[in-house]
């Protein structure tokens, strides 16, 4: 099988923008291997962000298991804390699962990381809360936190080179699309989930053993994620590049010697993710209740509305990309968020829950706008000998030090600033330098992939 990243396939580029659709790469994958691969991808990233949902909706209760003799803001600040230490491991994990990725295989580094990552959420549901062991309870949290960042560090950019390169030339774009669908799909999963439990349970039984149900499901989801794609075949671009042996020995040398500017370039481009995400997704439950009094039903319903409107656009996002070029729509997502977050702020403190509802519903569709077209947009980046890695660490490093610490430091600059507003400001702030780095950027879209 050959497709546009192997040598004989550099005619593959297509048409400038506006012309005829490029040309379909890969033409001897058939529809079954793609739906597979598909599937495959999917459910990696549907583990790890069910987890992070299910934490995130959770955090008060989880704040109350593992650190009850603080005051309540200060033991959802410990707790949001241990969710931001765990991504602080992500730029290594990048480091070594795209050192595995572009060395061994896309599929090995895959088939290990969803193995980890489902058995490290998995053993979250039995630790003993802080009365049973005291100090030990946080400290095991935080421990099995950090095991999940090492391994989630290589799904989301695994599972997008993967797709990009078994994509049809013309439709990298809505492959790629699948990634972040399927995060939102698991952050819609684990929301629905713990606000069932919090129905069902009274509040002695949630904290004392409910909280933990949702965990448990990391199992036998991640079992048979791991079982589909140990029966797929690496990706054409991989199995081309191996068969000539023109794999890098150290990947993520080459990439910072030869390919530092691409990574400069895509660290910024994907701040507007790392903070976004976050904020609009995750951490927007906690805001809606804490900070502007709204009750766990609202809240939850707000957000739900925003995750369906995100899953919804998301592979509209990706046609668009195809059809437009990825930095059309990701520079129209960074002018729109600096244009609109702080007045989309503004308005959800009007107390009015149905424009609340309307400004979840805005947030969530500018936010496909740049998730939508990121991960075929970095994945074209960078070329095949280094695209698991390049993909991997500058995703990791911004969601390192933006992504993962954005609910904390949402919380921590309303208590500086004393204004509701400060997280659309610290929004805003990312969209700028993703702006930036995207104009910096040439189109990849109607390129051929590189294998070097």
């Amino acid at each position: 099988m050959t497709n546009e990243t192997t040598p004989m396939a550099a005619s593959a580029s297509s048409a400038p923008l506006g012309g005829q659709p490029a040309p379909v790469n890969g033409g001897g994958i058939s529809k079954e291997t793609r739906r597979r691969v598909i599937t495959a991808s999917f459910i990696g990233n549907f583990v790890e962000w069910f987890d992070y949902a299910v934490y995130g909706y959770l955090a008060t209760t989880i704040a109350a298991v593992f650190f009850p003799e603080q005051d309540k803001p200060t033991a959802l600040l410990a707790t949001f804390a241990v969710f931001a230490i765990s991504f602080f491991v992500r730029p290594l994990g990048g480091f070594i699962w795209g050192r595995i990725g572009d060395r061994v295989g896309r599929r090995t580094a895959l088939s290990l990381s969803i193995l980890i990552m489902s058995a490290a959420t998995f053993a979250i549901a039995l630790i003993p809360g802080y009365s049973s062991i005291g100090i030990g309870a946080p400290i095991l949290l935080l421990l099995v936190r950090v095991v999940q960042g090492f391994s989630a560090a290589g799904e989301y950019a695994g599972a997008s080179a993967f797709l990009v390169e078994y994509a049809p030339a013309n439709r990298r774009g809505l492959y790629a699309a699948v990634v972040p669908a399927s995060t939102a799909a698991g952050l819609l999963l684990g929301s629905l989930l713990a606000a069932l439990l919090s129905i069902m349970l009274p509040a002695d039984q949630m904290q004392d053993w409910g909280w933990r149900l949702p965990f448990l499901l990391a199992a036998p989801m991640g079992l048979i994620g791991r079982y589909i794609r140990t029966k797929l075949e690496d990706t054409p671009a991989f199995l081309a590049l191996a068969a000539e042996d023109e794999t890098v020995k150290a990947p993520v040398s080459a990439l910072f010697r030869d390919h530092w500017r691409a990574l400069l370039l895509a660290v910024g481009a994907v701040l507007l993710n790392a903070v976004g995400f976050y904020v609009i997704l995750s951490y927007m439950p906690t805001y809606l209740s804490t900070e502007l009094g709204f009750g766990a039903t609202e809240s939850f319903l707000a957000t739900t509305i925003a995750l369906l409107t995100y899953i919804g656009f998301i592979f509209l996002t990706g046609m668009a990309s195809d059809r437009y070029g990825r930095k059309r729509v990701l520079i129209s997502a960074s002018v729109l968020f600096i244009l609109l977050t702080v007045p989309a702020f503004m308005l959800l403190d009007t107390g009015n829950f149905m424009v609340i509802l309307l400004v979840q519903i805005l947030l969530g569709a500018m936010l496909t706008l740049n998730d939508g077209t990121l991960p075929s947009f970095l994945a074209e980046l960078f070329p095949t000998n280094v695209r698991y890695s390049g993909f991997a660490v500058s995703f990791n490093l911004s969601n390192a030090i933006f992504g993962g610490t954005a609910p904390f430091m949402a919380t921590l600059l309303i208590g500086v600033t004393h204004s509701k507003l400060a997280p659309g400001w610290y929004l805003m702030a990312a969209a700028v330098i993703s702006l930036i780095a995207v104009l910096c950027a040439k189109e990849t879209s109607r390129q051929a992939l590189r294998s070097h």
